[in-house]
């Protein structure tokens, strides 16, 4: 019960804020349910599609969604997302917890400064 509530409140951060799920799931992945950096990023990932495709298609009922911007985008989020999970089998886990963590001050200071 506890790890669809935390589905609940994620899904509900994501759907409000376009945070991706995994800002809030890769810490609670590690910390609470002890699994290693690259299990929690990967599991991470596979939670946040049906969130993602669930709340696109209500933002898309609503007329929120620039089709052809996000289609140019998700072409280049799909090469990314090859990259990124090929880089990941060869990132040492402590460093990936210092790439997220600056990752994280970097965005949360932007979203300040706006």
């Amino acid at each position: 019960m506890k790890k669809i509530f935390i589905g609940i409140i994620v899904g509900i951060i994501s759907g409000l804020f376009a945070s991706g799920g995994g800002l809030i799931l890769v810490p609670v992945y590690t910390y609470m349910f002890k699994l290693d950096e690259k299990d929690a990023r990967a599991t991470s990932l596979f939670c946040m599609l049906p969130m993602v495709i669930t709340t696109a298609i209500i933002y898309g009922r609503n007329n929120y969604l620039d089709w052809s911007l996000g289609i140019k985008c998700a072409i280049g989020g799909i090469v990314g997302g090859i990259l990124g999970g090929k880089l990941l089998n060869k990132i040492p886990d402590k460093f990936l917890q210092i790439i997220f963590i600056i990752f994280l001050f970097y965005a949360g200071i932007n979203m300040i400064m706006r």
